[in-house]
């Protein structure tokens, strides 16, 4: 297979897992294992890099209006919704502390779990127990918050804490970022609609801090041609799987994944 094929299925398998409960990182290093090469662009984390920098293109264009309210309430000081949009951002600046905290202090570890596909299988298998438990304990209320509902709807420090230290601990190849993240917050009783929104919008920083981590260790022996070609299909793919995602949420559907993660953990254990 040549490079620029095996980018591309590796950026369909990004599109689509990123925003999926379905695990990314697990899939693309189940992806790497199946190829059973390397790929011609040098490292490949600095690939995988390229791959979850296009999909935050997505996130970005879907909340765009939500990111523009933020920001204009932000700076609305006399209006007590200038105050709420401060909260949310600091909410969201809150929630990315435990997720820093664990990415510095056990990169290595984390790192090295990407060699290992018994170790995805079982992080996948911890996916599916989430999935089923926002099903099972889901506190939320359902469908979209009223117009008139307030930016940190169901949110609080406690719950934004707990949604961050799901999102660090989904930095394990095999645990999604997106579905532990949104079970957390719909078993602590955050709606849906807005369990998505934060869950997404939480991932900005993440993603952004993770690539500049990786960024700074680059070679220069890296195809920048190839990486543009999967960041832009990563980018169009995942928008179409964000939007998928929001729909199925929103319907209360987010367990409906739960079969395929734990089927597919089974699988990568037994040939791990």
């Amino acid at each position: 297979m040549t490079a620029v094929l095996q980018v591309l299925l590796l950026a369909l398998i990004q599109g689509l897992t990123e925003f999926l409960p379905v695990s990314s990182s697990g899939h693309l290093v189940l992806a790497q294992q199946l190829l059973n090469q390397s790929l011609q662009i040098g490292n490949h984390l600095v690939l995988d890099v390229a791959l979850h920098l296009g999909t935050l293109v997505p996130v970005l264009w879907f909340y765009r209006h939500d990111l523009v309210e933020v920001s204009r309430r932000t700076l609305d000081r006399a209006s007590p919704k200038g105050g709420d949009a401060r909260r949310y951002i600091m909410y969201i600046v809150a929630a990315s502390v435990p997720t820093a905290i664990i990415g510095l202090g056990f990169e290595d570890q984390f790192k090295a779990l990407f060699s290992s596909t018994s170790a995805v299988g079982v992080a996948l298998l911890i996916t599916g127990a989430l999935l089923v438990a926002s099903r099972v304990f889901e506190a939320g209320i359902g469908g979209k918050p009223t117009a008139g509902s307030s930016l940190t709807t169901g949110l609080s420090l406690p719950i934004v804490l707990a949604i961050g230290l799901a999102q660090g601990l989904a930095i394990t190849p095999g645990i999604s970022r997106s579905g532990a993240t949104i079970a957390v917050a719909l078993m602590l009783g955050v709606p849906r609609s807005q369990a998505a929104r934060f869950s997404f919008l939480l991932s900005v920083p993440a993603i952004g801090g993770a690539a500049l981590m990786e960024l700074t260790d680059a070679g220069a022996d890296l195809q920048l041609g190839l990486l543009a070609i999967g960041f832009t299909a990563a980018a169009l793919v995942g928008y179409g799987a964000l939007w998928m995602l929001v729909k199925l949420v929103d319907g209360g559907r987010l367990w409906m994944f739960a079969p395929y993660v734990v089927l597919l953990g089974l699988i990568a254990i037994v040939f791990g």
